[in-house]
């Protein structure tokens, strides 16, 4: 691509998802959450693969659908109470129309069926860029509307999440299906938290988007798309498999890596506000997601593949890739836990 053409489109995603930060007024909002979309379309289908073109396809369809019931909602809500306002969503069908609305573009369950299809059919690269930026403008406009929804809609919409993330990604064997069934997960996570403590939900999405980050760079860096292509990299790079499966188990929760730390504080806000079946229930749907990152790791570390060559291996992965961004993002996923006490005085 035209790196011109690159920069202008980047920028765009850039400025649609602040303008949706910055607006408190909902045609603002929707004019930059519609920016966002318009900008990544051409990103998505730069391979001009049949399959590239169908998951931008079916992204757009999406995502121009969830715009529409936006505006729909915001207009109903306008025309019920006479202004624009984020803050002054009494209606409750518009704030639940909104909120299934925002579910829809960020892939919460039930809407998730077209997440796995699209990330699917993109290169890694896109599909770092759906899974962590493209999540941002929807979350600040679900922030923001949290208190006006039905607690019982953000709950249930949450374990839903969680409960079908875990499952589907169990029989998996394309490792984008995988992550984006995490995705779906890890939003579930945030969700469930949102009405009782929105901090806890910040924090859950930036711990997120640096474990994805990690894992989606690492995979770059590999070259692996496959559970298969991931048993072989262990004879081209050995330190890269470990971090990997690391990362991994950072993605599952795992103590003492960074993805505990999110979990941890909002099954113990869960058990707070006195809903123990809640917690118990997220706490048991995250053994579902641990078992196909466990499954990962399995492939990777602990199996030498069938199909090794009788020449001598590579040791070193030939790639253009800066290794600063993966270096940094797998750090950051694997060893945040210590400063947890820190973490928490800035964020409460």
């Amino acid at each position: 691509m035209n790196p011109y053409v690159l920069a202008i489109l980047l920028s765009s995603l850039g400025l649609g998802t602040t303008l949706t930060f910055a607006s408190s007024h909902w045609l603002l909002a929707w004019m930059g959450l519609e920016i966002n979309t318009l900008a990544i379309i051409p990103l998505m289908a730069q391979h001009h693969h049949p399959r590239a073109v169908e998951a931008t396809t079916k992204y757009f369809l999406t995502q121009a659908t969830a715009a529409a019931m936006i505006m729909f909602a915001s207009t109903t809500n306008a025309w019920i109470t006479g202004e624009w306002d984020m803050n002054n969503m009494s209606n409750p069908l518009a704030s639940t129309m909104i909120i299934i609305a925002l579910a829809l573009k960020i892939g919460l369950a039930p809407m998730h069926f077209w997440m796995p299809e699209v990330l699917q059919g993109l290169d890694l690269l896109t599909g770092l860029i759906l899974s962590t930026w493209q999540k941002l403008a929807p979350f600040a406009l679900i922030i923001q509307m949290a208190q006006a929804a039905d607690p019982m809609l953000l709950t249930t919409l949450g374990m839903m999440s969680t409960l079908i993330g875990g499952w589907g990604g169990l029989n998996q064997t394309q490792l984008r299906k995988i992550l984006a069934y995490s995705s779906i997960a890890h939003m579930g996570w945030m969700i469930i938290i949102l009405q009782y403590a929105p901090q806890l939900t910040l924090l859950a999405l930036g711990t997120y988007i640096f474990m994805t980050s990690a894992a989606f760079l690492t995979l770059k860096a590999s070259s692996a798309t496959k559970i298969n292509t991931l048993a072989m990299v262990w004879s081209k790079n050995p330190i890269l498999t470990t971090t990997t499966a690391l990362v991994l188990l950072s993605l599952g929760g795992l103590p003492p890596l960074t993805g505990f730390m999110p979990k941890w504080l909002i099954l113990q806000e869960l058990a707070k506000q006195n809903l123990p079946a809640t917690a118990t229930i997220m706490a048991l749907a995250a053994l579902l997601s641990l078992y196909f990152y466990l499954r990962l790791c399995y492939a990777m570390t602990l199996t030498i593949s069938p199909n090794t060559s009788n020449s001598i291996a590579p040791w070193r992965t030939q790639t253009t890739q800066s290794s600063l961004p993966l270096t940094l993002s797998t750090t950051i996923a694997l060893g945040l836990l210590p400063m947890t006490p820190a973490i928490l005085m800035l964020v409460t």
